[in-house]
Order: structure tokens, then sequence, then C-alpha cells
């Protein structure tokens, strides 16, 4: 009983992982604005033309829609050209950073074990490599700022 508990204990952060990355492929985007906006234009069309207050407040609510629908458009170009400028300096410096930390805390590990020596020896060149690119980004930063 106690090996099932383990088990769980052991396997719930990855299934938790698992969900998340579920939820997050199956969840879409928001309502489909243009064809709310297409839908509010056929009954603009379909109202008398003596009801001028609601249609002024119709012709409103669509004009604000379009303008939210262009300034979400701007915003997504400015952030699609920010992600593909983006480097990933902060990543690399982060994942140094973990991997110093992980190193650490798996020195304090009883030695004995088994696998300790061959996870310590790869700790040890995850930290080298993560380090080196961390450094080369750090120092590209710098060297582009100091262009600039």
């Amino acid at each position: 009983m106690v090996a099932i508990a383990d088990i769980a204990m052991g396997s719930a952060p990855i299934l938790g992982g698992v969900l998340l990355a579920l939820f997050a492929g199956s969840a879409k985007g928001g309502p489909d604005v243009r064809a709310a906006i297409k839908a509010d234009m056929e009954l603009l069309e379909l109202l008398p033309a003596d009801q001028v207050e609601r249609r002024a407040a119709l012709q409103k609510s669509i004009d604000t829609r379009i303008d939210e629908l262009v300034a979400g458009v701007e915003r997504a170009r400015e952030l699609r050209e920010f992600a593909l400028s983006y480097k990933g300096n902060a990543r690399d410096i982060i994942t140094f950073l973990c991997t110093l930390a992980f190193a650490i805390v798996w020195w304090n590990v009883d030695h004995d074990r088994g696998h300790w020596v061959p996870l310590f020896v790869a700790l040890v060149g995850l930290a080298l490599l993560s380090g080196y690119l961390a450094v080369r980004g750090v120092r590209r930063s710098w060297l582009n700022r100091a262009e600039e």
C-alpha cells in the first residue's frame, strides 16, 4: 500500500503538467468578434430608418468593436515583433541559476546512492553549458548596446 502512495505522490507533478498542457491546448481564443460585427451590421440594415437613436447606438457599438479589433491586431503585431527579436538571454541566465541551485541541492544528497555521481557530473556539465550560453548572451547584448 505504501508503494502505491509513493507512486501516486511521485507522479502527481507529472500528471499536473500533463493536465495543464491539455488545458492549454484545448483553450481557444475569445469570442468571434468579426462575426459579431457582421451580425450587428446586418441588424443595423434591418432596423427601420425612423429609429434614429437605436441606429446611432448600434453604429457606435459597431465602430467601437472595429476600433478594438484594429488595436488588437496592432498589439499582436508588436508582440510578434518583440518575440522574434528576443534572443533568450534571460532564459539562459535563469537556466544557469536553476542548474546551479539544483547541483548545490544534489551535493547535499547522500553520496552513497548509485546514481549520484552520473547525475552530479551531468549537472556540472549542464551548469557549464548554460553558464557559457548566459555569458555569451550577456556579452552580445552588452556589445550591441555599445554599438547603438
